[in-house]
């Protein structure tokens, strides 16, 4: 059964949908526009990272993951006063290693461009986000980590209900130094029941617990 139609979805002061190849040069904009505020958060990258070379093949990308059910790569743009969608990017959601069968879960990791913070920008975003994947995609769980000292994170994933599961001791390398990360999770009490699994597809992958970009 093939994965709904990617979303494009409409907040009251943001829009979030899959990303496409047209979005390559606004996503290294903010990228690059971010590249101080995002990195005590982030895992290294390399130069490469910061052109448009990579981000053409990383939205080139996005669809057939979508397809294949393995990700979804999600960008976020404000809503003008006036209605109009402006051409800026100014986050990013990604739901990775997306994992069927009895597990019906994923990762979530997100970012928010740094002079939008604090306006509850990301909070509407996520929202939109984890309503479609739980109600369109039919996951049960949405996994969350974060760093203990990134309590604005913290505060953004209260809000949406995640509940703290464990605590991992080096977790990721990030900002120079393996990280403790705080490990949460978000439940769907109306996901559906799983389809059983194919003979070809009963081996599939086991959840690997990581946080991808």
């Amino acid at each position: 059964m093939p994965p709904p139609p990617p979303p494009l979805l409409t907040g009251q002061r943001v829009t979030v949908a899959l990303a496409r190849e047209s979005d390559a040069t606004a996503l290294l904009a903010f990228q690059r526009r971010n590249r101080d505020h995002l990195a005590p958060w982030s895992p290294p990258v390399s130069d490469a990272f910061y052109t448009l070379s990579y981000w053409r093949q990383w939205t080139g990308a996005a669809r057939a993951l979508y397809d294949r059910e393995q990700a979804a790569r999600l960008v976020i743009r404000p809503i003008n006063e006036d209605g109009e969608q402006p051409p800026a990017v100014i986050g990013q959601v990604n739901f990775s290693n997306i994992i069927r069968g009895p597990f019906q879960a994923a990762y979530l990791g997100y970012h928010l461009d740094g002079e939008r913070q604090g306006e509850g920008l990301m909070v509407e975003a996520l929202r939109l986000s984890i309503g479609f994947m739980f109600a369109e995609f039919g996951l049960h769980r949405i996994m969350a980590n974060h760093m203990p000292e990134n309590a604005r994170s913290a505060r953004v994933l209260e809000k949406l209900g995640f509940e703290r599961e464990g605590f991992a001791r080096d977790y990721l390398f990030i900002d120079g130094a393996w990280r403790d990360h705080v490990l949460t999770a978000l439940t769907n009490p109306d996901a559906p029941t799983p389809r059983p699994a194919e003979p070809a597809t009963a081996a599939r992958r086991l959840p690997v617990l990581r946080r991808l970009r």
